[in-house]
């Protein structure tokens, strides 16, 4: 069975810091190209930095599509043949910001995406997007993805799942809570439960390290179709890399007995 090679690189950006943290992102590309990774994926906003003070702090740290971030991401795509998703503060029209990642292939082709649930705060900064998580046909499987927060809506998760991707990229930052003693991070638990009722791998690249007084869970996690952690799934608040090899195929089998399929049991017109 032919398998995809993924790798979750979970990052510490500095807020305000571009430079920096392009150079952060090569660095991590590069290992993941040397690993002969086929995907990568980095986290939520690692372009910016995440913890803003309001939105003109956000824009001025935003750039365009054509700008120097994606330009790098393009390069090295080519360069190494390797389609990294991650995130970035992208600069729209008008002043306005969105909360944005990327999907960019070997081929030099670019599929944009575009928060659609802001989570606290970011209501107030960025512009949500309005179209679905789209679902790219690359070269080495149908690939999806969506950012944090749009992850606990299951709604939102079924649409990729529904247009036919094998495999969802999520770039996340999970700020870290309070939760009982001895559980794991809830965040994690729900992306193994998006996984397992959909029969569809998930790759949620989360962060670490502290932000003007924010701290994260450090959970990023790469899940097979049945919801089990192939890598990750604990809460690691340092950099860390993960690598799985996914058996994409199974993500295309929806049936879980010989009478029940996962999409086919689904009765919308009683919802």
């Amino acid at each position: 069975m032919i398998q995809l090679r993924v790798v979750c690189h979970q990052l510490a950006p500095r807020i305000g810091d571009p430079d920096y943290n392009r150079a952060l992102t090569e660095r991590a590309i590069r290992g993941a190209a040397s690993l002969n990774a086929q995907v990568i994926v980095l986290p939520e906003l690692i372009q910016s930095g995440y913890v803003f003070n309001d939105l003109e702090d956000a824009h001025t740290i935003s750039e365009t599509l054509d700008g120097p971030t994606l330009g790098l991401w393009k390069s090295l795509a080519h360069e190494l043949g390797i389609i990294i998703v991650a995130g970035f503060c992208e600069r729209l029209s008008a002043g306005r910001i969105a909360n944005s990642a990327a999907l960019v292939e070997p081929s030099g082709r670019l599929t944009v995406y575009r928060k659609a649930h802001l989570w606290d705060r970011e209501k107030l900064i960025f512009t949500p997007g309005d179209a679905p998580p789209p679902v790219v046909h690359t070269a080495v499987g149908r690939i999806a993805m969506m950012i944090c927060y749009d992850l606990e809506l299951p709604e939102w998760v079924r649409l990729s799942a529904l247009a036919g991707a094998d495999l969802l990229c999520a770039p996340v930052n999970w700020p870290d809570g309070e939760r009982p003693a001895g559980e794991r991070p809830a965040e994690i638990v729900r992306v193994q439960a998006n996984a397992a009722v959909n029969r569809m791998f998930i790759a949620a690249c989360d962060r670490h390290g502290e932000e003007r007084g924010v701290n994260w869970v450090g959970g990023s996690v790469i899940v097979d179709a049945d919801g089990y952690p192939l890598a990750g799934a604990i809460a690691y608040p340092e950099e860390q890399q993960l690598v799985a090899d996914l058996p994409l195929a199974q993500a295309r089998d929806k049936s879980i007995s010989a009478y029940n399929h996962v999409h086919q049991d689904r009765r919308p017109g009683l919802y």
